[in-house]
């Protein structure tokens, strides 16, 4: 037959079989699904590659994909490959088509013609079966004539596509003319095979009835016919096999008929198996055993069978290193979980990425079975091979986030663990939006200022993706101030600031300060309790900057003078005497920037303070330099500006000299980007200068006459000197006037004036927001001298020493030492400015007012609610029908909500009593 032939004739079969199925008396063929089973190896969350934590811009692109392990209902083969093994055999792709149409009257005359009947009794037949017409009578009995004729030709061939399609009546008739029973398709299935996978047990009883051997395997040495019947879950097939002799235990080293029926989650089938001897173990290690399957299935009745058994509980399988006790977890399973450990299993086994059943079950979201797994022991903070946690995986999915984290906590969970990547569970829940889960964290004591390896703080995360906790957080901050003692009103009244929520790290005490600046948060500090933390703050630390003051204002004291004898005066015994300690002063300069170097090469490189301070220390290296040479002067001039620009740079770090110096900087980082914008104007104007005016002696050299041209921006024009100099006439008199008079207005007048109006906008900016940079410059301040005294380099330095100057910069010291109480209205209270004590203030009593509002207000809307509920109890009466569905609806939400809790209630009071027995036990004996 030709190929265009045997395409609608194998589509015709895969649309007509329905029908057949729906007609016929045989028992339908189940569905075929391919074994897809996933490997779990990636079952926890795709590795983070290192590019990807090394910056924030990458932190937006990182996500966890939980890959959780899908388990199928397992056929040894699809019914694709069945019907392409079948459509290879002579003839096959007309019987695939042709046996589905087999019923009724085409079925008899086809089977009489086989069997070559007197064509009498084919009229009778035809009589029976109320044949209407001659001429349709013709047509069946020519098709009918056809069929048998192929029949004849090809037995093996319909033998083999009869059973898999269910057709007992060909299948009887095609024995009865000794169709070899044993026969083969392409790849070796027998009768038996394709009667087993269509749970036909009428085909396998006349089978078996003509010999065929229920032990025949394909080629491939795949299944033997157990194990497609077990894989159908047929129990009548099943149990027919078996009573035929089949081998319970063939392919015990790969998959056995007991695996296949575990598969199909067809427990008689399985119990059957097990009653004939099948073994529920396999002898090669690392096989994925029918325990497995059962207990990744969830299926309790098939676990339960197999333990009762003598299934293995501890037997792991692949590369993964599974056991029974991971897949249940995976799977949410805890009956299936409390049936192994109940065995024995252990719940602190890992596979091979290091994860134990608790971190499978926080993944699986399913808190019945972790808390089946608590309450066997599990450790509640084991690490994997990437250093998670079971909280990390519990907050890693927000579907019941919330009620896993308190499961957690209250067992017992670190909740600033960080994995090898730096993530804690406060970044992987702010990662994943999820802003109740985020809240609770942080009621738990998440550490905000938590970093990634690439530097990344939880804060951050949480600003980008759930900025709807931040009103919540500063909330946090007006709930730690509070009133100690007394009423507001009184003099004795007393306020109480905890300092705990803005170190929540237990690490630096400016950490948060830090964060908030880097994360856009800079108004935060305006907070009284931030505010009043930086102050007494930088009390605690300023000494360690003035030590650092007076070392600069000694070395520029030395330096000066040093230049000043050697350059000015050229005193050599004074300049002998100078030298040592400029020197040495050098010498320490460049230690304590090394020091700070090693501290954080990257932070550091980023402050063009520490370039001048490198400058600082070339200048006077070179300066030292003996003899004195003629360009040593030049650097001399200039090491001497520069040293006293950085005593003043350093001075500047004081919060009340903070601003004037600010004031410079950004007016002077202003000023050059206005010259470099106009710098085109200003060089053609020089050039035109030089071109006019050569004979002038400012304008002779075009780099000289750039210079003239700069200066004159500032209106010294020197109009006389220029114009009506006898010794140097002007040579191009009316273009040299017009070009002056075009400078004059472009750059005297216009860009001289709008470089001042810029200047003052910049410095009434900074006026208007003094109050907020001071604080940032403070917080930067302290936490640079903080991290510099903190710093592991010194911890080689004598103990003594760094315990007392690290306890003297600290401002908590708990347990006990975070608080400070302030009495407002005392005005012998100094211990914070007045200013901020009155913020406090405001801030207490606003908020009791809000609270006294809220209060009067829920009052007068419950009495409100009380005269409407009294007044429409008439109306009510002529509503009963909606009210009596709202009832309903909230009856049977109710109803779902306690079929929901009944396990987590039945589970506890099961280990209650169980702990109850075991103490009765005790005490009895």
């Amino acid at each position: 037959m030709s190929i265009q032939k045997r395409k609608p004739l194998l589509s015709r079969f895969l649309s007509t079989r329905t029908s057949y199925e729906e007609t016929t008396d045989v028992m339908a063929t189940p569905s075929i699904i391919v074994n897809d089973i996933e490997d779990c190896e990636r079952i926890w969350m795709d590795d983070i590659g290192n590019s990807s934590i090394s910056s924030g811009n990458s932190s937006d692109s990182i996500t966890y994909h939980i890959r959780e392990r899908q388990m199928t209902k397992e056929q040894p083969w699809t019914k694709e490959e069945i019907v392409s093994a079948l459509s290879n055999l002579p003839d096959g792709e007309y019987a695939l088509s042709i046996v589905p149409t087999l019923y009724g009257d085409t079925l008899h005359k086809t089977i009489n013609e086989f069997l070559n009947v007197n064509s009498k009794v084919v009229t009778s037949n035809a009589r029976k079966i109320s044949i209407s017409s001659s001429e349709n009578g013709n047509v069946i009995e020519n098709e009918a004539a056809n069929i048998s004729q192929h029949l004849k030709n090809w037995p093996n061939t319909y033998l083999l596509v009869s059973c898999f399609l269910g057709h007992v009546e060909l299948v009887k008739v095609l024995l009865n003319k000794n169709v070899n029973p044993s026969t083969r398709d392409c790849d070796g299935r027998t009768p038996l095979h394709l009667s087993a996978c269509a749970a036909s047990v009428k085909i396998l009883e006349e089978l078996l009835k003509y010999g065929a051997n229920p032990g025949e395997w394909d080629f491939n040495n795949k299944c033997a016919p157990l194990h497609c019947a077990a894989a159908t879950g047929d129990i009548s097939s099943v149990n027919c096999l078996i009573k035929a002799g089949a081998e319970v235990n063939a392919g015990l080293s790969g998959k056995s008929p007991l695996y296949y029926a575990v598969s199909s989650n067809a427990d008689d089938c399985v119990e059957a198996l097990l009653q004939a001897g099948a073994i529920p173990n396999t002898p090669q290690v690392y096989t994925e055993t029918p325990l497995h399957v059962a207990a990744g299935l969830g299926s309790v009745t098939c676990t339960a069978l197999l333990l009762k058994y003598g299934a293995d509980v501890r037997v792991q399988f692949s590369s993964t290193r599974s056991t029974p006790l991971h897949l249940a977890a995976e799977e949410g399973s805890a009956e299936c979980t409390k049936l192994l450990l109940e065995v024995g299993a252990t719940c602190e086994v890992k596979n091979s990425r290091g994860q134990t059943p608790l971190h499978l079950a926080a993944l699986s979201q399913s808190a019945e079975t972790l808390d089946v797994l608590l309450n066997a022991g599990a450790n509640v903070n084991t690490e994997d091979n990437d250093g998670r946690t079971p909280l990390h995986a519990a907050v890693a999915k927000a579907t019941r986030g919330m009620e896993l984290v308190r499961i957690l906590m209250q067992a017992g969970a670190l909740i600033n663990t960080s994995d090898k990547f730096g993530y804690t569970p406060l970044h992987i829940a702010a990662l994943n939006e999820s802003s109740s889960t985020v809240m609770m964290l942080l009621s738990k004591g998440a550490d905000v200022t938590a970093r990634t390896k690439g530097g990344i703080s939880a804060l951050s995360f949480i600003v980008r993706r759930t900025p709807d906790v931040l009103p919540r957080f500063i909330s946090r901050l007006d709930q730690a101030i509070s009133l100690h003692d007394h009423e507001l009103g009184d003099v004795d009244c007393e306020l109480r600031l905890d300092f705990r929520p803005l170190v929540p790290g237990g690490r630096g005490e400016m950490d948060l300060m830090l964060c908030l600046v880097e994360v856009g948060q800079r108004h935060v500090l305006k907070h009284p309790l931030c505010e009043s933390f930086l102050y007494l703050k930088w009390l605690r630390i300023r000494k360690f900057f003035l030590i650092s003051l007076i070392f600069h204002s000694i070395f520029v004291a030395f330096f000066t003078a040093y230049i000043a004898v050697t350059y000015f005066w050229n005193i050599k015994n004074l300049r002998t005497v100078l030298f040592w300690p400029v020197l040495i002063f050098t010498i320490t300069l460049a230690g304590k920037e090394f020091f700070q170097m090693a501290h954080g090469l990257w932070c550091y490189a980023k402050g063009w303070e520490n370039w001048l301070q490198w400058s600082v220390i070339f200048i006077s290296s070179i300066i030292l330099i003996e003899p004195i040479f003629h360009w040593q002067h030049h650097v001399a001039a200039l090491g001497i500006l520069l040293i006293w620009l950085e005593l003043m740079m350093v001075v500047g770090r004081f919060p009340m000299f903070g601003l004037y110096i600010q004031m410079f900087t950004q007016v002077s980082i202003n000023f050059f980007k206005f010259l470099g914008a106009y710098m085109c104007l200003i060089i053609g104007f020089s050039l035109g200068f030089s071109v006019l005016h050569k004979n002038y002696k400012s304008f002779a050299n075009p780099l000289v006459g750039l210079l003239k041209t700069i200066i004159m921006m500032s209106g010294e024009l020197e109009f006389e000197d220029v114009y009506f100099d006898e010794s140097a006439p002007i040579l191009y008199s009316g273009t040299a006037h017009l070009m002056l008079l075009s400078f004059v207005i472009l750059v005297t007048v216009i860009l001289t004036n709008l470089m001042m109006g810029l200047a003052v906008s910049d410095i009434q900016e900074l006026r208007r927001c003094a109050g907020l940079d001071r604080l940032v410059r403070r917080a930067e301040l302290v936490a640079h001298l903080e991290s510099m005294l903190f710093s592991k380099i010194l911890d080689h330095a004598p103990s003594r020493i760094m315990k007392t100057c690290r306890r003297g910069a600290l401002l908590l010291h708990p347990p006990h030492h975070c608080a400070l109480h302030i009495r407002p209205n005392d005005p012998r209270e100094n211990r914070l400015p007045r200013d901020l004590v009155k913020a406090t203030y405001r801030l207490v009593s606003g908020r009791k007012n809000r609270n006294t509002n809220t209060r009067s207000t829920s009052v007068h809307n419950r009495e409100r609610s009380n005269t409407e509920a009294s007044n429409s109890k008439l109306s009510r009466l002529y509503s009963t029908t909606s009210t009596n569905d709202n009832n309903q609806q909230q009856f049977n939400e109710l109803a779902t909500e306690l079929r929901r809790c009944s396990y987590n209630i039945g589970a506890r009071l099961d280990n209650l009593t169980n702990k109850i027995e075991s103490i009765v036990r005790e005490y009895s004996n």
